[in-house]
């Protein structure tokens, strides 16, 4: 068993099955990543309703995110201190009322509420990692992050597909209302679930989060808003500076609290700063696809290079890959347990810049955008589960929460990147008639592809795992070899 840090309250026995349990933060994790991507291609309609320009909708996807970023790496730290159970509880309820307040709304201030409350749920993720460290069998833990992990790919992926649908034949609202089903449902689940040890010795630091939202408001705003207001626009050069004078201020005060928000000892190991480099990357990636495929579906044939798909069609180019993201999100885990968390990543890695590299050189065939989505799903499946188990491999039990949570920020801030700077390639270069051209989707998808490149470069930095612990992971229940060296001191020697 995984030794608890000094005066930790020791877990209650488990109330439920680990397959149970994997269904409950299953259920969470789905409902919160269909609820990421599923406001998208819906926006026009919004706007339309509500009377919004675009400018002003686009605020339903940057409040989300924006809330997301700021809340994940606090609430992490929040599980770590009080237990997982009992955070994850309240950001389900955060998700569940985020979606009623959007489900009612109206108007546009009130919609951006809700998302915002919504976004507030993001460490959804984090929290569901650390449980299964917590109280799943060694030997189960890589496959069931794997699986945990390649539902954030596939929600996204299928909420892209079931918006058309359900905007069409039911009206906006209820893009809201049956992710709420779904939250419920886990809430209820999530009330059975054991508590995690806790370390009742530490503390939260305000003033670590004030500056952490501080800079990432900044940062995160001057990006998404960037290519609506202009890269060289002074308001988004004061934003970007503003937060890097931030981050600074951050860094500074962190190292040397008592009680850090993020422990920055953890993020010194390179196993973990590796992984986080991989995420920023693979983030990007993800909402690039998000933005490329569907978008070039929908393009009149008119154009020479359109293939003239509704919304829906377009969206169902996605779905093969976000099914390629749950089959090979369990394989990553298999890999992991076998080998380490760093050979699956680096193979994700090289299968997305491949797929990614396929349209980029030619895109004129549908089976070329389906080949980048498929492969693009199995790269990202691979990498996705990858991350978590990269970190879970190298940071104490103590310090998972707060590790993933800044992991599941960086994939975050990668996505937000990655969205601003494609949208920002689509819009510089058009064509004629005003749409994109031939040549932006180009460069779009190579952007990607040197991205997916650039991640399993990042990957090749970690660490392989001793045959110590590749042992520990095939014995019964996961015992653990005598006198095993941690990963954070082994780090803390690197």
């Amino acid at each position: 068993m995984t030794a608890q840090p000094e005066g930790a309250i020791a877990p209650r026995r488990p109330r439920i099955s680990d397959t149970a349990m994997l269904a409950v933060l299953a259920s969470g994790g789905m409902a919160y990543s269909a609820l990421q991507s599923m406001v998208a291609p819906a926006l026009t309609t919004i706007g339309r309703d509500l009377g919004a320009s675009s400018a002003d909708t686009s605020w339903i996807v940057t409040g989300y995110l924006l809330a997301a970023a700021v809340a994940t790496p606090i609430a992490g730290r929040m599980g770590d201190l009080w237990g997982k159970r009992r955070a994850l509880l309240a950001v389900l309820a955060l998700l569940a009322v985020g979606c009623v307040i959007a489900g009612v709304a109206t108007s546009l201030p009130v919609l951006i509420a809700g998302r915002v409350v919504q976004g507030a749920s993001g460490a959804m993720f984090p929290l569901a990692f650390g449980l299964v460290r917590d109280h799943f069998p060694a030997h189960r833990v890589s496959t069931s992050v794997g699986l945990l992990s390649a539902i954030l790919g596939v929600g996204g992926g299928v909420g892209i597909v079931l918006a058309g649908p359900i905007v069409t034949h039911l009206g906006w609202h209820w893009i809201f209302w049956i992710p709420l089903v779904l939250t419920v449902l886990a809430l209820l689940g999530a009330t059975r679930l054991p508590e995690s040890p806790t370390d009742p010795a530490g503390r939260m630091s305000a003033s670590g989060g004030v500056l952490l939202a501080a800079w990432l408001v900044c940062v995160l705003l001057g990006v998404s808003m960037a290519p609506q207001w202009g890269w060289s626009a002074p308001s988004i050069l004061l934003l970007l500076g503003a937060g890097v004078v931030l981050t600074v201020l951050w860094v500074v005060m962190e190292l040397r609290a008592r009680y850090p928000l993020v422990d920055m000892r953890v993020l010194r190991q390179r196993p973990v700063w590796a992984a986080d480099l991989a995420a920023l990357a693979f983030g990007f990636c993800m909402f690039g696809s998000f933005l490329l495929i569907p978008q070039l579906m929908e393009l009149p044939t008119g154009t020479g290079y359109g293939f003239g798909q509704s919304v829906t069609a377009a969206g169902l180019f996605l779905l093969p890959g976000s099914l390629m993201m749950v089959v090979f999100g369990s394989v990553s885990g298999v890999i992991a347990r076998a080998l380490g968390a760093r050979v699956p990543l680096i193979l994700g890695g090289v299968v997305s810049a491949a797929s990614f590299a396929l349209p980029a050189i030619a895109h004129d065939r549908e089976w070329q955008l389906l080949a980048c989505g498929v492969g693009s799903g199995i790269g990202l499946g691979l990498a996705y589960a990858a991350l978590a188990n990269a970190i879970i491999e190298h940071v104490e039990p103590r310090y998972t929460g707060v590790a993933v949570g800044v992991n599941t920020l960086a994939r975050s801030v990668g996505s937000s990147v990655g969205a601003a700077v494609v949208a920002a390639v689509l819009s510089a270069h058009p064509a004629a008639n005003g749409a994109p051209a031939d040549s932006a989707f180009t460069l779009g998808f190579l952007l990607c592809a040197a991205m997916s490149a650039a991640a399993a470069g990042a990957a090749l930095l970690i660490p392989g795992r001793r045959p110590a612990e590749r042992l520990s992971l095939d014995l019964p229940n996961g015992a653990a070899v005598p006198a095993r060296i941690s990963s954070t001191e082994e780090g803390a020697r690197r």
